[in-house]
């Protein structure tokens, strides 16, 4: 069995995987990794992967090393089984990777576009020909709900629950019609963008927010909150073959 650690700006999820089934996930702080002995007890884990969108506390990096097998820290240097055409490999952040990995396993021979709406919402571009070409980074819903709170003197810290009308008729609907409409606006405007060169794409929609959008292009959307573990359970099973 594996294990899948996936460390977030704002959690860190880990995941166990039996071959290319997954089987349980657990969500915890991302500066201490304090259920894995209680991982480790429970599943007979033979090797496993960690990638990491921040630096890796001493903490967790003296948890990895207690593993009695062996852990993959994906970097830029990692083998995977597409051709990653960024032209700076090592800024790339690995969840981005990792994403279109999954991506483009479960849709195999498609050009792929993954929306990640999470801390920040990242937009990344996979060609049939397993190319990934990269992609966008933008605010997430949280970040942009804080910023205008943040960088004004009177808007209030609005809620993402709640109404949502075409036009907001109160500053609380206002903001929380501006970042919800502006990220489908956004997100849909990106979706059109590619289909311009890639008529026939394909849209993930993953992360950790609990965003969905009303959109005509729902047929080729496919919703997996756990994209990116099994992007990296891939690139595992992957480096295990080599």
């Amino acid at each position: 069995m594996n294990l899948i650690i996936d460390i977030g700006n704002s959690v860190a999820k880990l995941a166990i995987f039996d071959k290319d089934e997954l089987v349980e996930v657990f969500r915890g702080s991302n500066h201490s990794l304090d259920s894995l002995p209680m991982l480790c007890s429970r599943y007979p884990l033979e090797r496993g992967i960690i990638a990491s969108v921040i630096t890796l506390s001493n903490t967790i990096r003296r948890q990895l090393d207690k593993l009695p097998f062996k852990i993959i820290e994906l970097s830029h240097e990692t083998p995977i089984p597409i051709t990653n055409l960024y032209k700076t490999p090592q800024t790339l952040g690995m969840d981005r990777l990792a994403a279109v990995v999954a991506a483009t396993w479960l849709k195999p021979n498609n050009d792929i576009l993954v929306i990640d709406a999470g801390t920040c919402v990242t937009y990344d571009f996979i060609d049939a020909q397993h190319q990934y070409h990269g992609g966008n980074i933008s605010p997430g819903m949280r970040m942009r709900f804080k910023a205008l709170n943040i960088f004004t003197d009177k808007l209030p810290k609005v809620s993402a629950k709640g109404d949502i009308p075409l036009y907001g008729q109160t500053t609380e609907t206002a903001i929380r019609a501006g970042v919800i409409r502006g990220m489908e606006l956004e997100m849909s405007g990106y979706i059109s963008l590619i289909q311009k060169n890639y008529p026939g794409v394909l849209v993930f929609l993953t992360g950790g927010d609990d965003f969905s959008f009303d959109t005509n292009l729902k047929s080729i959307i496919f919703a997996d909150r756990f994209l990116v573990l099994k992007g990296l359970n891939r690139i595992l099973s992957y480096n295990d073959k080599l």
